[in-house]
């Protein structure tokens, strides 16, 4: 199956190892509208290189398209694709917004094709583990969840024209802590029905936030507590998700939700020591391990012709927490969440 790569900046990388270490797969064209950031990346993957996109697009060989770019070029990038005839791959979120979403799960629906998008520490084993635990009811009633992200960026990084922004990034909630919403209402197995937060500004110079935090209330009445931000020097200090029920508490954490932190259930509490002392080693970086898994299960989706596990309805979800955030802080009012976007179809 032959892959496209469009954008060659921090995480293209991972992108092209991860499809290196698939047999049947083969990455053979990129695209970065800085001539020689392209040049260089395809050199060094074995691949034809391009600047405009949409060139690209017209190689027919090409069967899987990865977006990789600001956030705010993934929807017409990925409707742009869809519309060649490829299936898509985009890094998180999938959109900004939720019309923008909409739009290309339209497009998804006209064309036929697959997308999926870049949540990929759904598939770290602990968090694979702790789902399979939740979904057999052994935490019994989920009732408090908890997604925290303290993490630091320097000023340097808002400094590139794109991050930070408004347009094509957002703050801490969309870009930073996204995938712990993702992971924390997935976990929780429930819809969120309201959401109140706040944001601010506290450190630097850019236009979205810095830090945040946002209440949720679950369908049942179940709360959960989002904490967001990228001011906590020097470094990243944490970046975890607890879930709490009546039979069991439960907490991941590591660098990229990989590490067993807490792990108590009911008639298990002997094996506690034993189950945290067996964590895997942390990964060198926040994205974590799982792109390629994340690559294997749209790969068999395209040829089982079935939705991949991270589909534009999945992604969905946490992008209309975050938007409903956004909403609360400018508003200082709760905001009811649309059932609407918990749909899977």
């Amino acid at each position: 199956m032959n892959f496209a790569l469009i954008g060659c900046g921090r995480i293209a990388s991972r992108h092209a190892d991860s499809l290196s270490e698939i047999k049947d797969a083969r990455l053979v064209a990129v695209c970065d509208t800085i001539e020689t950031r392209a040049l260089n990346f395809a050199k060094k993957y074995n691949a034809n290189s391009f600047v405009d996109y949409r060139r690209m697009l017209d190689d027919k060989s090409i069967d899987v398209v990865n977006i990789a770019t600001p956030s705010g070029l993934h929807a017409q990038m990925a409707i742009d694709a869809l519309n060649a005839g490829k299936h898509v791959i985009v890094e998180k979120p999938l959109a900004m917004n939720l019309d923008q979403i909409n739009l290309i799960i339209e497009c998804v629906h006209k064309t036929k094709r697959k997308l999926c998008v870049v949540l990929q520490n759904r598939f770290n084993p602990p968090v694979q583990e702790l789902k399979a635990i939740i979904d057999a009811g052994k935490l019994g009633n989920t009732l408090l969840g908890n997604a925290t992200v303290r993490w630091y960026r320097p000023q340097e990084y808002y400094e590139d024209g794109w991050h930070g922004t408004k347009g094509m990034d957002g703050g801490a909630f969309l870009n930073q802590s996204i995938h712990h919403i993702d992971a924390l209402q997935w976990l929780m197995n429930k819809p969120v029905v309201s959401v109140f937060a706040y944001t601010a500004t506290l450190l630097h110079k850019m236009e979205m936030e810095d830090v945040g935090v946002a209440v949720m209330r679950f369908q049942g009445g179940a709360l959960g507590v989002v904490e967001a931000s990228t001011i906590t020097y020097p470094e990243n200090l944490e970046g975890s998700v607890s879930i709490f029920g009546d039979k069991g508490s439960m907490k991941i954490g590591g660098t990229a939700l990989n590490r067993k932190s807490i792990w108590k259930i009911e008639g298990e509490l002997e094996h506690e020591r034993e189950i945290l002392t067996k964590d895997q080693l942390d990964p060198v970086d926040v994205y974590g391990k799982s792109h390629k898994a994340v690559f294997l299960d749209m790969m068999s989706a395209i040829i089982q012709n079935r939705e991949p596990q991270t589909n534009c309805y999945e992604a969905r979800k946490s992008v209309a927490l975050v938007q409903a955030m956004y909403q609360s802080s400018e508003s200082g009012q709760e905001v009811n969440i649309s059932q609407d976007y918990w749909a899977t179809t």
